[in-house]
């Protein structure tokens, strides 16, 4: 299955400051994000994951119930574009972990047909519903998390998930690219206001990840997949589990003095941003 994690997971680290500490990952039903999900359950990590696909999510946490020594992750279904629902999710996770959250994945996002045009072809319509399901969530849970790790007066570690289209520069997703950049600017903003309080905020920009989604929606023949190959200095596909594991990285104590970073997994298809 795409997006599993099914390389030895023996090869991989183990990190200890990340057992029992509490994880909130949007959009963990698949994908990168379902790819965290198992990667921090593996760790031991307390999770909860939202996302708006209730039938992903339950084979998700079926597979992951059948790893031996992994944690069970809790599943919260939220559509990311109703901020009630977001805020009502983030403060029901909270509730259940002691008021706040140690790390938040700010996954969810989508690149959908709607998404895929020139733009001159966008509408008003049409942009502000691409903002709201790959942008303005990440804002307000961000809001929510930070608010309740203040009450708490606990320090974490806040990873958004960016994209290298805007880096390219990609055509054909305008608006998608937009949001992505606007991602690593909330990141160096927040990074630097939440600082003081010892929470972290970096951002990942993966490239083109072979996850199911891609592969139903953008790498629909074999000619494609060799011509991304071909941008990229490594000449092997990168999978969900490439990103997930940087992902860890960054919300474990082992990256504790690295803030308002942005980390490029794509294959060496870009240079740094």
């Amino acid at each position: 299955m795409v997006g599993s994690t099914q390389a030895d997971p023996s090869k991989w680290a183990i990190y200890p400051s990340l057992r029992g500490k509490s994880v909130l990952i949007s959009g963990g039903a698949e994908g990168i994000g379902a790819a965290a999900v198992e990667l921090f359950c593996r760790q031991g990590s307390d999770v909860v994951f939202l996302d708006i696909n209730s039938a992903a999510a339950r084979q998700l946490r079926e597979r992951i119930g059948a790893i031996p020594g992994a944690s069970s992750p809790a599943f919260l279904r939220c559509d990311v574009t109703d901020l009630e629902a977001v805020r009502a999710c983030a403060e029901q996770a909270m509730a259940e972990r002691g008021g706040a959250v140690d790390v938040l994945v700010n996954n969810a996002a989508a690149a959908g047909a709607e998404a895929r045009c020139g733009s001159l072809d966008v509408t008003p319509e049409g942009f502000g519903s691409c903002v709201d399901v790959n942008l303005r969530h990440q804002f307000f849970l961000t809001q929510a998390v930070v608010a309740g790790m203040k009450r708490q007066g606990r320090a974490g570690s806040i990873i958004n998930m960016g994209s290298i289209t805007w880096s390219i520069p990609a055509v054909g997703v305008p608006v998608y690219t937009l949001c992505k950049a606007a991602t690593m600017g909330m990141t160096r903003t927040h990074s630097k206001e939440f600082g003081p309080d010892g929470i972290r905020v970096n951002s990942v920009m993966p490239g083109s990840v072979v996850t199911q989604r891609q592969l139903d929606e953008v790498l629909t023949t074999e000619q494609l997949r060799a011509e991304i190959l071909a941008l990229q200095s490594l000449k092997r596909e990168i999978l969900p589990e490439d990103v997930a594991r940087l992902i860890l990285f960054l919300a474990a104590d082992d990256s504790s003095a690295i803030t308002g970073s942005s980390y490029v997994v794509d294959g060496g298809w870009v240079s740094d941003p």
